[in-house]
This record gives structure tokens, C-alpha cells and sequence, in this order.
């Protein structure tokens, strides 16, 4: 399932892009729940509730805000987000290339230009899906990448992804089921309550696993010999 906003304050060029949009979904069999901002500020209360997509396309001539300062909001809540800009507006586009924006298509071209970059926006949002962890309840929505991820552990019925740039997720299921999501051999359990990436191990010292981010995590003795494997077959693929 893939999640899509666009955002555009004229009604009809909204219901233009939304329909394009659902045209080139239905005849390509691509599954997404679409959603149309006719206001920046609803999809930024949105986004700063929680809210996940992986592709947004946005103008960025807008009465209440430029999709500069829109697309800045975006980036602090989701990151790794597929940024489009469909404007008249050309004097934009240097600034959207710093903003890492991932396409600029002016309204003229939309029939031309969007279906080849909805194409390659989708290919690679489809190429990351199995490296990352999705977070699904009924408040929220959040995709973390793998790589993110430092160390889970579990605290009573929840499990607690704790990740790279210090914030804690938390996901009311056993980190067993966590494990089985994460479906990466990179991720292993070092006692019954704690699995660690294998990419964050700086070291392990007797039965202590020390992360990238200083954390100590006890290791079982059973599980010693498997980790030292794990980070070894780890690093001759990745060295």
C-alpha cells in the first residue's frame, strides 16, 4: 500500500492532478490511499500528528505559505518522503534541488511530465519497502528505515525502537513479532528482551554489546557465539 497527499489550493487544478493521479494508479494495478489538501496548514496539523506518506505533490505558490517553507516542514517530519512540486512557478526550481526534491513538473506539462515521474517515484518507494519497518496503529502511520534503527527492547507489552537520531518508537506487540516484521537477518536478539542491528555493533566486551550510540546491552552467553557469526558474515558483505 502506498500513501499519497497532493496539495493545492485551486479546487479545479486539485481535482486535475488528484484525477491523473488515480488514472495512472487504477491503469498501472498500484494499490495507495490518496489524499487532497486544498490548504498547506490542514496537511502540515497532519503531518505534525503523525500522519505518513510516501509521495506528496505539492504547488508552491500558495496563500498561506510557499512550498519552500512547506516543503522544509515536510522534510522535519518525514525525512525520507518523495517530495513532486506542480507549479507554474519556475523560479523555484534551485531551491527545490537543495530541498532534495525529487521532481518539479509545471502545470503546463502535468499530461507529459507526471505519469514518467509517478513511475520512478513508486519504483523507488517499492525498491525500499524491504528496508524499512512500518508502524501502523489506528492514530498513526510511520515508516523507518532499517538502517535507522539502532536497538529494540521490549517494556511489558510494547516493543521500543530506539533509533539513530536518539527518538523511541513505540509498538504494542512482542519484540517476537517485531523480528519476524523486520524480515533482515541483520537484526538479532542478544537476550530474550533486546535484538540489535548488527550494523550498529561497535564492539562486544565479555558479555556486553556496545552500540554506536554508547548504549551497553547484555548479551546471553548462549547467544554470544551467534552474534560474533552474525557480525561476521555482516562485515565480509559489507567491507
Amino acid at each position: 500500500m502506498l500513501y499519497i497527499a497532493i496539495c493545492e489550493d485551486e479546487a479545479s487544478q486539485l481535482a486535475a492532478i488528484r484525477d491523473k493521479v488515480q488514472i495512472y494508479l487504477k491503469e498501472n494495478n498500484i494499490l495507495a490511499e490518496l489524499k487532497a489538501y486544498g490548504r498547506s496548514d490542514l496537511l502540515k496539523y497532519d503531518l505534525q500528528e503523525g500522519k505518513y506518506f510516501d509521495i506528496i505533490l505539492s504547488d508552491i505558490e500558495m496563500p498561506d505559505t510557499d512550498g519552500m517553507k512547506l516543503a522544509k516542514e515536510i522534510r522535519g517530519c518525514l525525512p525520507d518522503a518523495i517530495l513532486i512540486f506542480v507549479t507554474a512557478y519556475l523560479k523555484y526550481a534551485i531551491d527545490a534541488y537543495e530541498l532534495e526534491v525529487f521532481r518539479y513538473i509545471p502545470k503546463s506539462c502535468l499530461d507529459e511530465k507526471l505519469p514518467g515521474a509517478l513511475e520512478i517515484a513508486i519504483k523507488r518507494v517499492q525498491s525500499q519497502a524491504d528496508k524499512s519497518y512500518l508502524i501502523q496503529t489506528a492514530a498513526r502511520i510511520e515508516k523507518i528505515l532499517l538502517k535507522q534503527i539502532v536497538y529494540i527492547q521490549k517494556d511489558g507489552k510494547n516493543a521500543m525502537i530506539i533509533c539513530t537520531d536518539s527518538s523511541v518508537k513505540s509498538v504494542r506487540k512482542s519484540l517476537s513479532d517485531v523480528h519476524k516484521e523486520l524480515n533482515s537477518k541483520d537484526f538479532v536478539f542478544v537476550e530474550r528482551g533486546s535484538i540489535v542491528n548488527i550494523a550498529q555493533i561497535k564492539s562486544i566486551q565479555k558479555e556486553e554489546v556496545l552500540l554506536s550510540n554508547g548504549v551497553r546491552i547484555h548479551a546471553s552467553r548462549p547467544r554470544l557465539e551467534e552474534i560474533k557469526e552474525r557480525m561476521a558474515i555482516y562485515w565480509s558483505e559489507h567491507i
